[in-house]
């Protein structure tokens, strides 16, 4: 420990007790390298302070009052005229306090860092894991019972479903054609609030009733079925819902199996104003290609000039052969007529 220059070997008189019943004597009192030295009037050394050891008994107060860490009953007093000795001191022991290691502020930084740790995890991997989780976990009953609850509040908004007994029929026969990986898919016809087509969780897949009445033929609503069947497949339809309805509502869903009807009601409308992710050139043509279904009349119905849809277009997988019928001529019609005149 070196001492600051600036107070090399300065002097002062202070009383000095060794003892709490010995009496308080004056002393002459200096500052060395590393100690402050107590001597009596001849220049006897009476005692060595080691520096770092060194505490205050009133901070701030006068006269000042010193003590060798672990025994305050040996004591230093010094005046309020020894303002320049008083605040060496007080500069060297604060001077050798930022030197010392600090447990305490090591401790805090450490806790501190692990409370950190543990916010970054709750915040960014635990919503995911729990979504993985629950996607894992969560029986198909509880999926299609989440599914129909979503059916329910985007009706409100699109009307009933087309019900009409014959195209029922035939929609059912062009489900069974184009199964999903998971089994047969329920389809769905709309009359309005849905684009186009979306799936919700429990394999329910909603459709447009203009995808059936503005066609001549089931390829265009076959293609939308084909991309919903993919959409399942590149992202959980009940991990999407979750990871829109919030943490709150999959640790719900986990611990009691219950959904609040707020989030429900907050996806519903997040599907029918959201556009749908985009599905690769490549996935799609192999899709249409598993199901057997033309590209070219899905690509057109997506953009009729064909410009943004070329890719479909060149690469139909069936541009010069014909795939299975995906229904007969009459059930085509009935299909047509499932949301009446």
């Amino acid at each position: 420990m070196t001492a600051l220059k600036e107070y090399d070997r300065i002097e002062a008189t202070a009383l000095w007790r060794a003892a709490p019943e010995a009496q308080r004597r004056e002393v002459i009192l200096s500052i060395g390298e590393s100690t402050l030295t107590i001597s009596d009037s001849n220049d006897t050394a009476l005692a060595h302070w080691f520096l770092p050891a060194v505490e205050r008994a009133n901070p701030g107060k006068l006269p000042a009052v010193f003590f060798p860490d672990g025994n305050n009953g040996e004591t230093l007093e010094l005046a309020e005229d020894e303002a320049q000795m008083i605040a060496a001191i007080e500069k060297l022991r604060s001077a050798i306090d930022r030197g010392k290691p600090h447990p305490g502020r090591l401790r805090w930084l450490v806790s501190l860092a692990v409370v950190a740790a543990v916010v970054a995890l709750i915040a960014f991997w635990l919503p995911g894991a729990a979504r993985d989780h629950a996607a894992r976990v969560v029986p198909a009953v509880k999926r299609q019972e989440i599914g129909s609850a979503l059916l329910a509040r985007i009706i409100r908004v699109s009307g009933q479903p087309c019900t009409d007994a014959s195209g029922v029929k035939a929609l059912r026969r062009l489900g069974a054609r184009l199964p999903s990986p998971k089994g047969s898919a329920k389809l769905v016809v709309l009359p309005a609030g849905v684009r186009d087509a979306t799936h919700l969780p429990g394999g329910i897949i909603l459709l447009n009733r203009a995808l059936i009445e503005d066609y001549e033929q089931p390829d265009v609503a076959a293609g939308y079925i084909v991309a919903e069947h993919l959409h399942a497949q590149l992202s959980d339809p009940l991990n999407d819902f979750l990871k829109q309805a919030g943490s709150v509502t999959t640790l719900r869903l986990l611990t009691t199996g219950h959904v609040k009807a707020a989030a429900l009601d907050a996806y519903a409308e997040h599907l029918l104003t959201s556009d749908p992710a985009a599905i690769s050139d490549s996935t799609m043509v192999a899709g249409l290609k598993a199901w057997s279904v033309r590209a070219r009349p899905y690509a057109f119905a997506r953009d009729i000039t064909g410009e943004s849809t070329l890719g479909l277009i060149e690469a139909d997988p069936f541009a010069t052969s014909d795939p299975e019928p995906l229904l007969s001529d009459n059930d085509w019609q009935r299909l047509q007529s499932i949301c009446g005149s």
